[in-house]
């Protein structure tokens, strides 16, 4: 009976290129999270705010509204 060293160096020996790629894979993965972590932390700036007053935004509203309303009812007539 082969001792438990042996059993798992052959283990070791028979799975070697199963082996080498789980470690590229976890590798690869960390180095993209890595990567990924550095680019997010850069682009930490404060965030553009879009202000506008609800008045216009209204004016604006109706005034598209109507656009298509009468571009449809010239259509349809």
């Amino acid at each position: 009976m082969k001792s438990m060293f042996q059993q798992i160096k052959q283990w070791i020996v028979n799975h070697k290129d199963d082996i080498i790629l789980l470690i590229g894979v976890i590798l690869i993965s960390l180095l993209s999270f890595a990567i990924g972590y550095i680019v997010a932390k850069e682009q930490e700036k404060e965030p553009i705010k879009i202000e506008f007053r609800s008045h216009e935004l209204g004016r604006e509203f109706y005034a598209n509204y109507m656009r298509i309303y009468d571009s449809y009812i010239r259509r349809n007539s």
